[in-house]
Formats: C-alpha cells, structure tokens, sequence
C-alpha cells in the first residue's frame, strides 16, 4: 500500500510546481497563481506534495544524496576504481569541479528550498488560514510545519556537504538579486533550529496526524532538530580560517538534542525500539509500516521512475547476478574489517555485511573479503524481480534508534559522565543486537572519555549503510582519524597480524538454495563453509588450512586484500583525503559561473 503523501502526486503532478533548471532560479507555478495555489486546503496540500517531491528520486535521497554522497569512512566504501568525474571521485575524496554528480543534487535541494518558501510565504496570508475554520487553520498550521520542517532538511543536507551557502528565506521572486553570496552555516543553523522548533508545535504526533513514516510527524520534526543541535555543537570545516573549528556554545545544543530525544523517548506509543533488528528494514522493501514505528521519517519512493522512485536495493545492497531471479546490488561494498568489528553474537553483523552474492542460478555463493556489500537493503525482500532498477524501497531517515544514542551522547557531554538513563538508552540498543546472548553484550563505560568512544562504536554497528557515518565523524572531528585507523587495520587484516592474527586467509565453502525468506543469520548459516570444529560460527575467527578439501570451493579471505586496495592512486581506500581540506565537496563549476557571488573555497 503506497503512503498517501506521496501517491497523490500521481493525480497531482500536473499542478504542482515544475522542476528547477538553473540556480536560485524562480520556478513557475504552472498556470496557477500564487493566491489560487493556497486559497484551499486542497490546493495548499497539492503545493506541500510538491515540496515532498524533492525528496526523491536519484538526485535526492533515492540515490545520490543517500548512497553516493555519504561514503568512504570507516564502514563502506563506492565500488570501482577512481575517477574524478563521477561517484567514485566522491567516494575517495577526490571529486573534480566539473563532477557532474554535484550538479543536479545541489539544485534539487534549492528547488526543495524554493518550494518550502513559497509554501511558508502564502500559507499565513491565505484566505483559508485568515478566515477559514478552526479545522482548516489547524491543517494548515500543520502544512506550514511540515513546509518549515523540508526546508530544514534541504538545508541541513546542503550545510553537511558543502558548508557555507546562499540562505534565502523568501521565494526567489521576491528577492532583489538572485546573486547571493554565501552565509555562514551558524546563521543557517540558528534559523533552522528556530523554526523547527515552531514546526514541532504545529504537527501532530504520528497517532494523532494518522500518518506513516513518509509523512513528517512531530516526532520527526524533533529527530531532525536533535540531529542539526548536534551538528550545530559538534566540528565543521570553516572557510576562514581553513580549518575543523567546534561550534560555539556547544552546551547549548546539545541542551536542545536532549531535551527532544527524550521527548521521543518518553511517547514509546508513537515511536519505540523494534525487538527485530532485521524487520524494521524489511518492512521498508514491502511499503509498510515497521511493527513499532521505530522508522519515524522516510522518503516515500513509488512510480518506477528516476523522479521520484529510489534505487535502493539495486544500486546498492547485497549483490544479485544479472541472471538470478533479482538483478542489482553491488555498488557499495562494506570493508573487510566493518565485518570484524561485529562479535560473532551480533545480529547485526550479517544484516549489515553481505559476505555472499545470489548467483545466476539463484544460489548463496561466497564472496571474498574485498567484495563484501552492505546488505540491509536486498532487492530480493521487495516483491520484484528481473532488470527493474527502480524498487520503491523507502530511505530511513530517522530512526529510534538513532534517537536513543543521540540522547546519550548529549547527555554524557551535558553533565560530564552518562547518566543512568544515558547508560540504559545505550544498553537498550545494545541488547537488541545481542537478542538470544544478552550475556554477551559486555559492560558499558561510565567516565565521560569511555561512555563517548562507546557511543562511536555503537553508531559504527547500529546505522551502518544509513548514510550517518561520514557526517557523525565529521562533526566529531574524527574522519582523519579513522580513515588512517581504517589503513592500519586492513594492514593488520592483510598481514594477519595484530587483531586478525587468527582471521583466515581462505575459506572453502559449497553453493547454497538462497532463501530471501530466511533472516540474514539463517542465509549465512545455510551457506556449508568447511571447518574442522563442531562450532560452525569459529570458521571466521580461526586460521585456514592449505588444501581444498574436496567438494568444496576455495575463496580468498584475507588473501583478496593486497596494497593496492589499500593506498593504490587508482583502486586505494579515500586515497584523497585530506585533513581539513576535502570535509566538504567542491560546489559543480557551472554553479559556480552563474553567480558571482558565489566563492568555491576549501582548497578547490
């Protein structure tokens, strides 16, 4: 069943507003004026679905700004060797000006501004909300947070990518120059904040709005202003000087990222934990609605189409040769340590870690260590099969999860240690995973230092593949950190040495029925992986013999990792890193020559 929000724009699509082809160009309201286009609930609603729609599709969250913009860190990295023009020259830190994946997303987010603008101009002053019902001004206060809520969003995603920007709060007709220069991000992320606050106030908790996950809620709303605070407190790359510099007043936000992830904490009713890990991404591959609401906001994909449909499970995910039942996956492959940094106890690991590909004949085949994809996202859950590339599988945006991590980190920066509750948010999480071996969870640290490296690990393990990681070690001021960590760590893991001194080199295993049925854990436990010993799950966590032994097929482990994965100009990992240099992406040159205002900065 597709969400309401998103499906009426089928029926809509032809009032709503038309896409943007250049900058900070104003964009026609079809043959609608303004006045008409807000002069009903109806109409006013026709325009919200059009702030929606920028949301999606492949220059927005359903593919570019969710699976291409996010990676390398220490989790995952893009597939494929280096080229400065496409995704890979994100992916290594190495993107060129005229990377023409730059281009189309940096405009859709101000199409999703302009939009969000002419929504938050016209609503105030139209008749319905100056004279119509108290019902009517009631929705339309809540269209007008929504709208204030989108236009946080498209900012927040611009500011983490870019860094400073143009900021206009009116619609383009009104402004005097379209020239704008840029605005320092605190400016941006005062104003956003403010309003978001004000959006919280106008929508409705998901119970009482009668919504779904593609729809904002208010529990949405203050996800995402818990998720600016922290940006706000936490390190950015300024343009003067060049360098990662914290945010001002740090206490303050995260003062605000408390206060409203304990607010979503304390209405279990609306939004609470999952008890499956795994189910909360399935539901997102059949359209429906996880058991829990732990999935409090995510982008709508339907349609079949580049628009406004997503590519997730097909660009990315657990890979599915072009012959199987399910072609697609691939893009994305998950470092060969991120499987090791899950104990063997973990659920997560196997949801997180495609370790085998479905082949031509339909088969669990295993792949080797340099291959590894991210796979909770499968196109093998959704109900298509054959060449589709466009599978209507929503991109989570905010999860409960996510929530309650976010909470303990504030809280441990705000009193100096965690708090109990802190500590409880965290073991919460934690225990999830460890379903079935709840004594295997470990003890959780109480000093300030300790509680907070606990908290980077468990963002690690719990949001990977969600396209976190990169931006929660940027604001940390860590992304240097880790990348060189990452480097050393696959040293050891290609050596052998250090903590992967027992991983094998190779492993023997024979073909599989693949059962998308099966939960993550069962598909890898039916794969028949030779080992001498009667526990099965040690064969990752002890050395190899040398001879394959018969009826089985070698496949290298350790083995697949040589230098050249590592530090090659070509195939090596973020190989163009630099620190305080390469944060942020350039903004595409052709952007850069329509506005002279508009400085390109950083190094580029």
């Amino acid at each position: 069943m597709k969400k309401s929000i998103i499906i009426i724009s089928c029926i809509i699509s032809s009032l709503t507003f038309n896409s943007c082809n250049d900058f900070l160009e104003p964009e026609n309201l079809s043959s609608v004026s303004e006045a008409q286009q807000f002069d009903s609930t109806a109409d006013t609603f026709t325009a919200l679905v059009g702030v929606y729609s920028q949301l999606a599709g492949d220059d927005g969250y359903g593919q570019r700004l969710s699976l291409i913009y996010p990676h390398s860190s220490d989790d995952f990295r893009t597939s494929g060797d280096f080229n400065c023009n496409d995704r890979r020259g994100i992916a290594t830190f190495g993107s060129c000006t005229t990377n023409t994946e730059l281009n189309k997303p940096f405009l859709k987010l101000y199409s999703g501004i302009e939009r969000a603008n002419l929504c938050i101009k016209n609503i105030p002053i139209s008749p319905v909300y100056q004279t119509g019902s108290a019902d009517d001004k009631k929705l339309m206060d809540r269209f007008l947070g929504e709208a204030l809520t989108l236009r946080a969003q498209f900012y927040y995603e611009l500011i983490r990518n870019w860094g400073d920007i143009p900021f206009q709060e009116i619609p383009s007709a009104d402004l005097e120059t379209l020239y704008l220069a840029k605005t320092d991000r605190d400016v941006i992320y005062e104003k956003i904040l403010a309003d978001l606050e004000k959006a919280a106030t106008l929508v409705p908790w998901r119970s009482e709005g009668g919504t779904t996950a593609a729809r904002l809620s208010k529990g949405a709303v203050k996800g995402l202003r818990a998720r600016i605070a922290l940006a706000r407190a936490g390190y950015s790359l300024r343009r003067n000087p060049q360098l990662m510099v914290q945010g001002t007043n740090p206490q303050k936000y995260y003062q605000i990222a408390y206060d409203e992830c304990k607010d979503i904490m304390n209405h279990p009713g609306e939004h609470s934990l999952n008890p499956s890990y795994e189910n909360v991404f399935r539901a997102l591959h059949t359209n429906t609605q996880d058991a829990t609401n732990e999935v409090i906001f995510a982008v709508g994909a339907f349609g079949g189409n580049a628009r406004t449909d997503s590519k997730i499970g097909y660009y990315n995910g657990l890979k599915h040769d072009d012959n199987s039942s399910w072609k697609g996956g691939g893009g994305i492959n998950a470092l060969p340590i991120y499987f090791y940094e899950f104990s063997k106890y973990d659920l997560r690991r196997d949801m997180n870690v495609g370790i085998f590909k479905v082949n031509n004949t339909n088969q669990a085949e295993l792949v080797t260590a340099i291959s590894f994809t991210d796979s909770k996202f499968r196109k093998s859950w959704t109900n298509i099969t054959g060449p589709s590339q466009n599978l209507a599988v929503d991109w989570p945006m905010i999860r409960v999860s996510d929530i309650m991590l976010m909470f303990a980190e504030a809280d441990n920066e705000l009193n100096g240690s965690p708090s109990a509750e802190a500590v409880n948010a965290l073991r919460l999480v934690r225990n999830r995973a460890y379903t079935g071996n709840l004594g295997q969870v470990g003890t959780i640290p109480t000093d300030k230092v300790g509680f907070f490296n606990a908290i980077v690990k468990e963002r690690l393990l719990e949001l990977g593949a969600e396209g976190i990681r990169k931006y929660d070690l940027i604001r940390w001021n860590l992304l240097n950190t880790k990348i060189i960590e990452s480097r050393q760590k696959m040293t050891d893991f290609m050596n052998g040495t250090g903590a992967y001194a027992n991983a094998p080199l190779n492993l023997y295993y024979k073909k599989s029925v693949y059962d998308p049925s099966k939960t993550a854990q069962q598909n890898i436990s039916a794969i028949d992986i030779y080992y001498p010993g009667t526990d099965k799950t040690e064969v990752f966590y002890n050395p190899s013999q040398d001879a394959t032994p018969a009826g089985y097929t070698k496949i290298a482990w350790r083995a697949s990792v040589l230098p050249t994965y590592i530090s090659d100009p070509v195939k090596g990992f973020a190989q163009y890193f630099q620190p305080n240099k390469r944060e942020l992406l350039p903004i595409y040159s052709d952007i850069i020559q329509s506005n002279y205002n508009l400085t390109q900065d950083y190094g580029y």
